[in-house]
């Protein structure tokens, strides 16, 4: 009999919720989105759960993302309503963390990202250790910042989520803390007494752990050149900037899905504007015509199926994209 990819119960004064699928790092499945969300809503009515801690098994990963190579194939298949499913499923889960009136806390030690950011950044605690690695790296499948970062994006500071969702940069560390997508940072030798300490109840040992990371010394070339208007903005002032960072981003961005970057720029620009309700709310409409577009299918084809990192993007270069096409994708999105 195979282990369950969602384990969970009570331990002391805490609800705990261990995604379990370690050979795939923890990788969301539709299956496993519904046993968190079933998991969630029996602590969040149970009066002697205090709060809840959200763990990843294996010491790699936390959660490597969601499950796209499934929905890839769905979309191969014509299989709407499996697509449909996965996102209904996965977002809803994402809002009812954020409505989670008990504290939510993440213990983030290896990678998390795409879906590992939906399921711990609406939460109230995010707790990363010296081996966490976090980030949004959809546009480079084809695809874009979803799980209701078009609502969290927007509100880092400066440029910053600019440039997280356009390259898909990797935060390491208290890194994540300085950018906004983690709130506190400990080492992966004192996970054990932390946890231990919040399944007693005491919220109050979080007071103990620093709040902040040391400034990023890119900072204000992220504000300067992702502060830009327009993708080929970005790149030109990258590119005026010259030093090789802003050489290295620019780079980057020319390596992914061209229409990814101008509707991830589009979304986190509209994102600012809504409540994560709404935010969320587009993002489901754009999971729909993002995943029957060639790029979403020749990305996660080139990064996750065949692994030959050499994606044949539709249209093959930034100048090359419809911006009137992309305003189109976003019609009647909320």
């Amino acid at each position: 009999m195979s282990e369950a990819t969602v384990v969970w119960g009570r331990s002391g004064a805490a609800g705990t919720i261990l995604m379990n699928r370690p050979r795939a790092l923890n990788a969301l499945d539709h299956a496993m989105i519904d046993a968190m969300a079933a998991a969630l809503a029996e602590l969040r009515d149970d009066p002697k759960v205090a709060l809840v801690i959200l763990e990843g098994a294996g010491g790699r990963a936390f959660c490597a993302g969601g499950d796209v190579r499934a929905m890839r194939q769905a979309a191969l298949d014509g299989d709407t309503a499996t697509v449909d499913g996965f996102f209904e499923a996965e977002y809803a889960l994402n809002r009812a963390i954020a409505e989670m009136p008990k504290p939510w806390i993440s213990l983030i030690d290896g990678v998390c990202m795409g879906g590992g950011i939906g399921v711990s950044v609406h939460g109230s605690h995010r707790i990363v250790t010296e081996h966490a690695m976090l980030a949004m790296p959809e546009t480079a499948i084809g695809f874009f910042p979803d799980v209701g970062t078009s609502y969290v994006l927007p509100r880092l500071k400066g440029a910053t989520g600019a440039w997280l969702g356009l390259t898909g940069a990797r935060l390491e560390g208290a890194a994540a803390v300085e950018a906004g997508l983690a709130t506190h940072s400990t080492t992966r030798e004192a996970l054990p007494a932390l946890r231990a300490a919040l399944v007693a109840g005491d919220l109050s040992v979080l007071d103990a752990l620093p709040r902040q990371g040391a400034r990023m010394a890119e900072a204000p070339v992220i504000d300067r050149c992702f502060g830009q208007p327009d993708v080929p903005d970005i790149l030109a002032a990258l590119e005026a900037d010259g030093s090789d960072w802003a050489m290295s981003q620019a780079r980057a961005m020319r390596r992914v899905s061209p229409t990814a970057l101008f509707v991830t720029l589009e979304l986190l620009r509209r994102g600012m504007a809504l409540d994560l309700a709404g935010c969320l709310a587009m993002e489901r409409t754009l999971t729909r015509r993002i995943t029957v577009h060639p790029d979403f299918i020749e990305g996660v084809r080139a990064v996750l199926v065949d692994k030959d990192n050499t994606p044949r993007w539709t249209p093959p270069t930034i100048g090359a994209v419809d911006q009137t096409a992309i305003r189109a994708l976003f019609e009647d999105a909320v």
